[in-house]
């Protein structure tokens, strides 16, 4: 049969079915949104009119009230706008279940990038064996982070999930209840969320949607790949953040570490008993459901019953469970044998850790802490006196080759105690979990090799001399990422270092952030210097013996190292170390891209299929040429100084603090780390964190991270008559096309008329017409260089998508401003009327919610 178009199947399987239950959703009696569904269709009218004749925000609203309203006091005004939010809230959440819904049918699941697909092609190549050896080695390792730019509460997330699977039954009734019940559910939560909140939620990811897709991709690769062989290397595995990231969070103390520790062994225990249970309805043969039952008990009461207590050990459940494996092979038939296999997979893949607990802490935090260890060490160890004033080598070497053991000593300053303890947590979790529950040590901003080592010594303080460990550094702005390579090469130099190294199998994790790096040097910038790091990492570390592995700091927006990502790793070449694709998936991105079974299959197959294809089908065809680097090493550079100058202008923190949403970021209780590393009042560019840095050029519709400087580069290029150069490089490099192709879908997202009233501002007109311009130029050039008329337009599906996103959120959006626009007004008056202050203030708090959740990777 005849398959539609792409864009074809997204109208019929979403945009039809949107509107038909937008219409139903309209119909619907609510105590807070009466006739909010008439007038919100009419609000959104007056709105596309008045952008498109050059209105302001307050003019549409004024003019909409004007229209269509009776009571024209501004206190009812407010309460409209308000009941839109809650409206437009809910049909946001209406299309992403229909988008959820229709993903198997949108999105061909057995066809480019799937499983299916690397079987198929390793058969066409006669290349089945090198698969199978790349396959033995190769990982990819998805670590979720309690990043806070989820904005839904779980009973929300709930909603969602029933009323997927009801809109792809075409269950009306039951969608007519959900969406009365959507209706009823508040969207906002009360209170900040503490940490072991923001793991229970993630939790949920874990048990309902990773461990089943997982256990169905290994299933095949070892039915289809390993000719039933089972698989010991987790070719897919799971991190996690949330509890063990104190980088900036105060709240993470050590015991959220551990009681999160125990929850992840908790919810695996409770994953493997469902399947044993399951087992148990279908192994009813002699002798088989005798062990099968008392496997079940076990579990059963490590689950529900115990305090922690394991009734049954890992080796035991694998042993036990092989054992019926062989009893029903030879006396069996092997009926049944694919179910066992699949929990012999699944145990092989989670252990009893389900996802690895990654700790990380700010290198800055680590300097107090070591400088308040020193000055214990000098009083009780004999360290030396004139230890501050050593150079970096000299400090190095005394640090790499002092013993003494602290664990014992009580320690007075709060932060160097729960620091050691984290530390002294890790080896406890170890025990319990097994050493995956708990082995990677993060050092977030690592400017130096003093940095490591002084983190490496922390753990010998604590009396574990040979830890089970691995020191991650973390690269994140331009600088520090210039000089990583020169950092690496100090560490393997370094005796202590080395031996470290080789009890962990000569491998060393290397984390690279791109949501910092992008903030502090702008996109091309950043992505290069990221690319570039990783082929200076990579050589310094073949030179040493030591396999190197990149963890990716990435968030949801291109600007942050989001978008296409599976095309980047499938573009890095052999200078590239990749036998490993290790990257962070945070807030929206793990509801949006691995929220449903099917998403999570088709964006893991997507990632695994990007390491195959880089590795064993393409190898060397993606490695750049000199010259190549050349030309992108000028566009980064060029795109850097435009950039730099743009951040020194005056009004660029003035800007984000008075115009955009990023103060009212903290004001969302999200998440549960502040927005800013440290609490002054004053902002400072240095302490900003990326994502509400990027989310704030996302609510202005600006998303100034993801394309400023990349027009002014491409513009040399074209006026010095080389643009044949930048062109032949799009058309020939994957690596610079989906570079640029990521901007565009930056571009795609933007909308200046929304702040276009500001260009006759007096304070910011200037400011903002140099973001109009530098916009206007980057599209001129992509568009040119890609051949397009339209951003987006080879994503038809995807460019489709954002369109009805946008459209649906424009009330939000204008009511944003708005609410904006008449704080900015009231505080150049000499009177504020304080009481209203605050109400456009939840009005522009409020709007947030879903003008970031209609995005689905705004930040």
């Amino acid at each position: 049969m005849y398959t539609l178009p792409k864009i074809e199947r997204f109208n019929q399987n979403v945009l039809s079915k949107y509107h038909i239950y937008n219409s139903v959703f309209i119909t619907l009696p609510f105590d807070a949104i009466d006739n909010t569904g008439v007038l919100l269709p009419l609000f959104s009218e007056v709105c596309d009119y008045g952008f498109k004749n050059g209105w302001s925000p307050k003019q549409i609203v004024d003019s909409f009230t004007e229209k269509y309203v009776d009571n024209k006091s501004e206190k009812h005004k407010i309460d409209l706008m308000f009941r839109f939010i809650q409206y437009v809230e809910r049909q946001i959440v209406l299309f992403d279940a229909i988008e959820d819904a229709a993903f198997p049918i949108v999105n061909n699941l057995e066809g480019r990038g799937s499983l299916r697909d690397i079987k198929e092609k390793s058969e066409a190549r006669d290349n089945r064996n090198e698969l199978v050896d790349f396959l033995r080695d190769f990982n990819i390792r998805t670590v979720l982070t309690a990043h806070p730019t989820q904005f839904y509460p779980g009973s929300v997330l709930g909603i969602i999930t029933d009323l997927t699977e009801a809109i792809r039954q075409n269950d009306l009734l039951k969608i007519k209840q959900l969406l009365a019940q959507l209706g009823k559910t508040p969207f906002f939560k009360k209170e900040k969320p503490t940490p072991y909140d923001e793991a229970v939620s993630l939790v949920w990811y874990l048990e309902n949607v990773f461990y089943q897709t997982i256990g169905d991709m290994m299933q095949y690769l070892q039915k289809n790949i390993f000719d039933d062989a089972v698989i010991e290397n987790p070719i897919v595995s799971l991190g996690f953040w949330p509890g063990g990231d104190r980088d900036g969070n105060p709240f993470v103390t050590p015991e959220i570490t551990e009681k999160v520790a125990s929850r992840l062994r908790t919810s695996i225990l409770k994953c493997y008993y469902f399947d044993v249970r399951a087992l148990r309805r279908k192994l009813t043969f002699n002798e088989v459901d005798r062990m099968i039952f008392s496997l079940e008990d076990r579990l059963y009461r490590s689950v529900f019953y115990s305090q922690g207590e394991i009734f049954i050990t890992l080796e035991e459940l694998e042993s036990e469970l092989n054992t019926i494996k062989n009893i029903i092979v030879n006396e069996h038939n092997s009926l049944y044998l694919d179910d066992v296999n699949l929990l012999l997979q699944k145990i092989n893949q989670f252990g009893y850790y389900f996802a690895s607990l990654d700790i990380r802490q700010n290198s800055h935090i680590h300097n107090q802490v070591f400088d308040d260890l020193v000055m214990l060490l000098k009083k009780e160890a004999g360290f030396p006196d004139g230890f501050h004033t050593f150079d970096e080598k000299n400090k190095i070497e005394v640090v790499s080759n002092f013993k003494f053991d602290l664990s014992g000593y009580p320690l007075e300053n709060e932060t160097t105690r729960s620091t050691l303890e984290a530390i002294k947590l890790m080896r406890e979790i170890q025990k319990k979990n097994g050493e995956k529950g708990c082995n990677r040590y993060i050092i977030s901003n690592n400017e130096s090799a003093l940095n490591v080592i002084e983190t490496f010594a922390m753990f010998r303080l604590m009396n574990w001399e040979n830890p089970t460990v691995d020191i991650v550094p973390l690269f994140e702005s331009v600088d520090d990422l210039q000089k990583a390579h020169e950092i690496m090469e100090q560490l393997y130099q370094n005796e202590s270092y080395r031996k470290h190294l080789a009890q962990r199998s000569e491998k060393q994790t290397v984390m690279l952030g791109f949501s910092d790096g992008t903030k502090d040097g702008g996109y091309l910038m950043a992505n290069w210097s990221i690319f570039r790091a990783k082929e200076m990492i990579t050589e310094v570390s073949r030179k040493y013996g030591i396999k190197v592995i990149f963890f990716d700091g990435r968030g949801g927006p291109p600007a942050r190292g989001g978008g296409k990502t599976h095309k980047f790793y499938a573009s890095l070449g052999s200078t590239i170390e990749n036998q490993e694709i290790q990257i962070t998936i945070q807030g929206q991105t793990i509801s949006s891209n691995f929220g449903t079974l099917d998403s999570c299959r088709y964006n893991l197959e997507n990632l695994l299929s990007a390491g195959v294809s880089n590795q064993v089908f393409s190898k060397d065809e993606n490695n750049l040429s000199d010259a190549e680097k050349g030309i992108i090493d000028e566009l980064a550079n060029i795109g850097y100084q435009k950039y730099l100058d743009f951040k020194s202008h005056p009004k660029f923190l003035p800007y984000l603090e008075q115009v955009s949403t990023l103060k009212y970021n903290s004001k969302t209780n999200i998440g549960s780390r502040p927005a800013k590393r440290n609490s002054d009042d004053a902002l400072k560019f240095s302490d900003l964190r990326a994502i509400p840095f990027v989310s704030a050029w996302s609510q202005l519709k600006q998303n100034v991270p993801g394309f400023f400087g990349v027009g002014a580069a491409l513009k040399h290029f074209e006026d010095s008559g080389q643009w044949n150069k930048v062109k032949d490089l799009y058309d020939h490099s994957l690596f610079f096309k989906t570079l640029l192709e990521n901007s565009m879908m930056s571009l795609a997202k933007c909308f200046f008329p929304l702040t276009a009233y500001m260009k006759n501002d007096a304070e910011f007109g200037a400011f903002w017409q140099i973001i109009y311009d530098e916009f206007l130029e980057t599209k001129r050039l992509l568009l040119k260089i890609a051949g397009h008329q339209e951003l987006m337009e080879n994503y038809p599906d995807g460019k489709a998508s954002i369109e009805v996103r946008e459209q649906i959120v424009m009330p939000l959006l204008v009511i944003q401003q708005y609410a904006s626009s008449q704080i900015n007004d009231m505080k150049r008056t000499d009177t504020v009327d304080e009481k209203l202050m605050a109400v456009y203030e939840r009005l522009v708090t409020r709007s947030l919610f879903g003008n970031t959740n209609a995005a689905r990777n705004s930040a």
